[in-house]
């Protein structure tokens, strides 16, 4: 059964000593206040009736009471003016200062308004900047080249930094990927890019042992790293950057540097003999200078990607540019693969797709795509993903492909006899070949039909310095911001008469035109609430007028209802 709530009804005789008790304690209140002598403010009884001068007295005491009122009003205009005045000024000043703001902002220059504010690490002035880092800290640069593509893996803006620099700076080249390409074409490739520069061969170990690979092991027995663990030509680089650091008589800072996919960051864990930087297939996977010590002679330091620059051709954007294909527009991934199957053997591309024969690249995307089932809804081959797909089978180590070098040798520039001579003292070159010759025999190629003939693009430009990056998005941003500064600078300009921001409504039409031509489309000049009141003061102040100008006679009647102070 419920529980009731208690009923509220009372019985007679509570309630009546309840009512009691209460006039009781009225009765007790209001002694008190007797002898307190608290009174009531007696009402202003009047002129009585029989009293001489009656009308002069109310009409004295009429007009009194008008003279107040008058002077209420007026003080309450000129606190209005006066907080209106205020309020100009206050504008004007804050309009100089954004005035003082935006000139010192021209002055001082968009670069050093720009750093004030912190990069973000995934931009390309922030990649540019780190790689500056470590051009100016290394004492020997190692510039990582893909050997499917070595030229195209060339950086003219780098090789030219490095060069010209002074301090003794070296350049050394490191042909990483040596596995993916013919043994042949390897051996074309050193003699070609040793006349420029001391070049060593390298196979990077893409997944170096450590305690996650350990783990990995345990649960998945059959999964097999041999291959992906083994590296080539590390001792050859020990030999020859120790051996330069013997010559210079101190401990030495090499950096690592190239466009990416290249291998840098494998590189360093190869000759570290573990896991020491992040590397992904994703490309941009390190965004700043990272320290390794080797030893307590040599200092590794790994890079960010070096930035294409947007004037290269299609194929070199594709192939080196930092944007990663999963993220970047379907146009752009397309226009990429197309400009990569165009340099490529056709025969070959079938062979190893094991494709038919097509007429173009976007007959080639639909039919591997349905060749691994990628497909839409109602079997529509899915060519945004499988050009997606392709691109990052060529950047990453998937496809083996190869280029030859150029016919003869034609040094850029700014390499001349006595800067590549510069560039090659300090280094055994005898002991480099040596051990180059080694390294490619120990290791298993492919043969060149089993490849894909690959017609290189050249030398990739670069954009190393800070300034010359144009990040994307940029001219929005200083769109916006100069809509903004208009904004302001419009709600701070005002008209300064006084005329203007109050009307009366007797004013000629073409007072109200110049008025409005005055004022901005949308934004109203003077306050509703200020007319309003202004315009009642005005009403006040001629009936106010008007009553005092009347005769005697004719305000005679008496108003009982209102008290006269």
């Amino acid at each position: 059964a419920e529980l009731r709530k208690a009923s509220k009804r009372l019985s007679c005789h509570k309630r009546y000593k309840i009512q009691k008790k209460i006039r009781e304690h009225h009765r007790k209140v209001r002694k008190e206040a007797k002898k307190r002598g608290h009174k009531k403010p007696k009402k202003d009884p009047g002129i009585p009736s029989a009293a001489p001068f009656k009308e002069e007295l109310l009409r004295e005491a009429e007009q009194r009471k008008q003279r107040l009122e008058e002077l209420k009003q007026k003080q309450k205009l000129n606190r209005q003016k006066e907080h209106e005045k205020k309020r100009k000024l206050e504008a004007k000043k804050n309009a100089a200062t954004t005035k003082e703001k935006a000139e010192g902002k021209e002055s001082s220059g968009k670069s050093k308004g720009k750093t004030k504010k912190p990069l973000n690490k995934n931009s390309k002035k922030s990649f540019c900047k780190e790689l500056m880092k470590v051009l100016e800290a290394s004492d020997v640069v190692l510039e990582v080249l893909d050997a499917r593509d070595p030229m195209g893996c060339r950086c003219p803006q780098l090789e030219q930094a490095v060069t010209c620099s002074g301090g003794n700076k070296k350049l050394l080249l490191v042909l990483n990927k040596i596995d993916l390409v013919p043994k042949d074409n390897i051996e074309k490739w050193l003699s070609y890019l040793k006349n420029e520069f001391p070049t060593v061969a390298f196979k990077s170990a893409t997944m170096m042992k450590d305690k996650t690979m350990e783990q990995v092991r345990k649960r998945h027995a059959r999964v097999d790293f041999s291959e992906t663990s083994q590296y080539f030509g590390s001792k050859c680089l020990l030999k020859l950057l120790q051996g330069y650091g013997k010559t210079q008589d101190k401990a030495i800072q090499v950096g690592v540097v190239g466009f990416p996919n290249v291998g840098k960051s494998s590189i360093i864990n190869s000759l570290k003999g573990k896991r020491a930087c992040n590397v992904g297939l994703a490309r941009g996977v390190t965004k700043s200078m990272q320290i390794v010590h080797l030893d307590k002679q040599t200092k590794m330091l790994d890079s960010p990607s070096i930035i294409a620059d947007p004037s290269n051709s299609a194929l070199a954007l594709a192939l080196r540019s930092i944007i990663d294909p999963e993220g970047s527009d379907s146009a752009v991934v397309l226009e990429g693969v197309n400009a990569v199957i165009n340099h490529c053997s056709k025969q070959q591309v079938m062979m190893h797709y094991n494709i038919p024969d097509f007429r173009d690249p976007e007959e080639f995307l639909s039919l591997l795509a349905q060749k691994r089932g990628m497909l839409k809804k109602g079997g529509v081959p899915d060519i945004e993903n499988t050009a997606k797909l392709v691109l990052c089978d060529w950047t990453g180590a998937r496809i083996k492909y190869y280029s030859q070098p150029p016919g003869f040798q034609k040094p850029p520039p700014y390499l001349t006899e006595q800067k590549i001579a510069e560039m090659q003292e300090g280094f055994n070159l005898n002991n480099l070949e040596q051990e180059n010759s080694n390294t490619v025999q120990a290791l298993k190629h492919p043969s060149p039909a089993s490849s894909i003939a690959f017609q290189s693009a050249g030398m990739t430009n670069g954009i190393i310095e800070e300034n010359k990056v144009i990040e994307e998005g940029s001219g929005q941003g200083n769109m916006e911001t100069s809509k903004e500064e208009e904004e302001e600078e419009e709600e701070f300009t005002e008209s300064d008469d006084d005329e203007d921001e109050v009307k009366e409504e007797d004013d000629d039409d073409d007072d109200v035109k110049e008025v409005t031509r005055k004022a901005k489309p949308g934004k109203r000049q003077t306050n509703p609430t200020n007319s309003k009141e202004q315009r009642a003061g005005d009403e006040c102040s001629r009936s106010l007028s008007f009553s005092l100008d009347k005769p005697v006679d004719e305000d005679d009647a008496y108003d009982f209802n209102t008290d006269y102070v």
